[in-house]
């Protein structure tokens, strides 16, 4: 044991290690002060990276912030600090200081963000990071592959993705997810689980089968597996600089699995003293790293109590200093709210998405026509987009593309775009939403222009995650650091005729719900092209719906517009001319309100339509001015009636629009149910146009 003791004491000098002790110790102290504070309600929120401290030193000792790139977790305190994070602007973020690096004050603490230290934003959800880190090291991958003139600035051969996480998280499916991606693309990741025992009150033992993580991995190809002893900072920064110089080499991910300890409760939220017996807490208190370093600088390199128990002097000063800076500084102004929900930089409700279409080829092309026709024309234009998804090459393999015709897409939007661009832009990816959109995210934080699609809307849910707690949040909670302007494409809808409950659904609501995302629904082929040419012109995300049943329909048809063709979101195209009522609609429910208009037209009744296209925004100006011209206000949609997205518009011109209604407003909308398999019942649930004619009949009457 001293012979390998001494070993590992010559790695380092005496200064190096009292330099890395500093670093642990500053980060325990600025936990004490967190703590304090918090106790004196000067700051709202403590989570702590007590127990954790050597092994993210030593792993921050083996990493540059000038040329890798990290996605940490809450605890990863003295990571930071390592990579030259101040304790003066952790304290900022302590007390939600609009001078806070990592998030001007839209984050908890501990939430760490610094661009200038190549730190991705963080999030609340665990293990959300790790497929994003994937997403960030391909988009590496593709940029060191481009040509000098336009590769991205910041990407090194070898650069190191490091992300790290507490032994709980290991139990998140994006967790495997990510690791099945990064071992098969051989990915520079370095992944770091810092296994505590416990994840809050549940011990490992009850997470993990086995209760080790890095047993149950050891059998993913091209993946280097290390199991250390976290508290041991020698041995720690031994197992790191291996770790580290694989990654760099380019022989794949590494896993590191290091056991540390956890001498404070999860967070001041809970009290460990309720599930951890005392034994157990004091045995876990002589493993302390603090107290290890302590003693091997002692003891191995001649460092007397005197020299530490000055240090600590100084660190003490160090950080109440820092915390006395930090109160006094200011909150965010209330005024600042909406700051970096969307793009400051890009407004695509504009005028300048505003392009006329240039027809040279009259031919009516189809909805999959346009659509594909703008992915095509885009990709051209900007070597930045990647399209990905399940199935959404032509072929899996290069090799077998002379052979076959090509998929490209269930229903062949992205068709033929693999042999035009290769499969370095056009690739499958595994049969994993949460994968798809978390990888998505992560390379659109780096540059590329991600357009990935969800084959159908109705499994989208295992993405939901990414979507509402990491993409839609990326610029807001970064403070305009960080940006993810994603394009996610998902076929919806019913009218199928044997669709299903799990091939038809609608739930457009649950998007336009979440600040953040712009959500659009062309209901035909010519605004299919300029919506999607927005979209992907725009510098925020973008859930494009693309409605199944108008993909081939013939009343929707248009010319090939040009390859400029725009229209701006949130501007709605009066699709029917009227005095008498306004329809307000979007989607497959566009062309039956058209059918129940001719039908009303017969009986003397002109019925103005609203075709909204864009629901995130939505162009309450139009709605205003008809529904103030006809008096009369019906919203007509396919998804169900209770709690849907004509809720929203049927009150606020309720709210705002009183005056000039002759009639309540009212909604058609589906029934609250699931769309069944049977046509006959299909029809029944999904609003027809019989029903927009009855409602129409009963407003004009009252």
């Amino acid at each position: 044991m001293a012979q390998e003791l001494t070993t590992l004491a010559s790695l380092l000098t005496r200064e190096e290690v009292l330099s890395a002790y500093r670093l642990m110790l500053t980060s325990r102290r600025v936990d004490d002060k967190e703590i304090q504070l918090k106790q004196h309600n000067l700051v709202f929120f403590q989570i702590s990276g007590a127990g954790h401290e050597a092994v993210q030193v030593a792993a921050g000792l083996h990493l540059s912030p000038r040329k890798d790139w990290f996605f940490p977790y809450y605890r990863d305190r003295a990571l930071m600090l390592t990579l030259g994070m101040t304790p003066y602007q952790m304290f900022l973020g302590s007390i939600g200081a609009e001078s806070g690096p990592d998030s001007k004050g839209r984050q908890m603490p501990s939430h760490w963000g610094m661009r200038a230290l190549h730190v991705a934003s963080s999030s609340s959800p665990t293990g959300t990071q790790c497929l994003q880190a994937v997403g960030f090291a391909e988009a590496g991958r593709y940029f060191l592959a481009l040509e000098q003139g336009i590769r991205c600035a910041e990407v090194a051969e070898d650069e190191v993705v490091y992300v790290s996480l507490g032994d709980g998280t290991t139990s998140e499916g994006e967790f495997w997810e990510s690791l099945n991606t990064a071992c098969n693309k051989k990915l520079p990741l370095l992944y770091l689980i810092q296994d505590n025992g416990y994840a809050i009150s549940v011990t490992v033992d009850v997470q993990t089968a086995g209760g080790s993580i890095s047993k149950l991995v050891r059998s993913f190809p091209n993946l280097g597996v290390y199991e250390v002893d976290g508290c041991d900072f020698l041995a720690s920064y031994a197992t790191l600089a291996e770790a580290v110089a694989r990654v760099r080499s380019g022989e794949g991910p590494v896993l590191v699995h290091a056991h540390v300890v956890r001498p404070y409760s999860h967070s001041l939220s809970d009290d460990e003293r309720l599930y951890r017996p005392e034994w157990e807490r004091e045995q876990e208190a002589q493993k302390d790293p603090l107290r290890r370093t302590a003693k091997l600088l002692q003891e191995a390199y001649g460092v007397s109590a005197e020299e530490l128990s000055q240090l600590e002097e100084e660190v003490n000063r160090e950080v109440n200093a820092a915390a006395e800076a930090a109160l006094a500084e200011k909150q965010p102004p209330p005024e600042s709210w909406p700051l970096w929900i969307y793009s400051p930089e890009v407004d695509p409700t504009s005028e300048a998405f505003a392009t006329e279409p240039k027809f040279e080829d009259y031919a009516p092309k189809t909805m999959v026509d346009l659509l594909n026709a703008c992915l095509r024309d885009e990709m051209a234009r900007n070597e930045r987009i990647v399209v990905f998804g399940e199935d959404v090459a032509d072929a899996s393999r290069d090799e077998v593309l002379s052979e076959v015709k090509g998929k490209g897409g269930v229903f062949k939007v992205t068709y033929g775009l693999q042999r035009l661009y290769g499969s370095r832009r056009v690739f499958n990816t595994p049969l994993a939403e949460a994968n798809i959109i978390g990888r998505a995210i992560g390379m659109a934080m780096r540059g590329l222009k991600p357009v990935a699609e969800i084959q159908f809307f109705d499994y989208i849910w295992p993405a939901y995650m990414q979507l509402r707690n990491e993409l839609a949040t990326m610029r807001w909670r970064s403070g305009g650091d960080w940006s993810a302007p994603v394009v996610v494409r998902v076929p919806i809808g019913g009218y199928l005729k044997g669709g299903g409950p799990y091939h038809s659904q609608s739930g457009e609501v649950l998007f336009t719900h979440i600040p953040g995302l712009r959500v659009v629904m062309p209901s035909n082929a010519l605004d299919a092209n300029g919506l999607l040419r927005t979209a992907l012109r725009c510098d925020d995300p973008v859930i494009f719906l693309e409605h199944k049943h108008l993909y081939r329909q013939t009343h929707n048809k248009a010319p090939y517009p040009g390859p400029d063709f725009m229209i701006p979101f949130g501007k709605a195209a009066a699709v029917r001319e009227g005095e008498d009522l306004t329809i307000i609609t979007y989607g497959a429910t566009v062309v039956r309100s058209l059918a129940a208009a001719k039908l009303l037209a017969e009986e003397g009744v002109e019925v103005e339509i609203l075709d909204l296209r864009s629901l995130a925004p939505y162009d309450w100006e139009a709605i205003a001015r008809s529904v103030k011209k006809t008096n009369r206000a019906l919203v007509v949609h396919e998804d169900c009636l209770s709690f849907g997205y004509g809720a929203e518009i049927a009150a606020r011109i309720a709210d705002e629009l009183f005056a000039y209604l002759d009639a309540p407003v009212r909604r058609v909308a589906a029934k609250d149910s699931f769309v069944p398999y049977a046509p006959e019942l299909e029809d029944v649930v999904l609003p027809q146009v019989e029903d927009v004619y009855r409602a129409a009949k009963d407003l004009l009457a009252f």
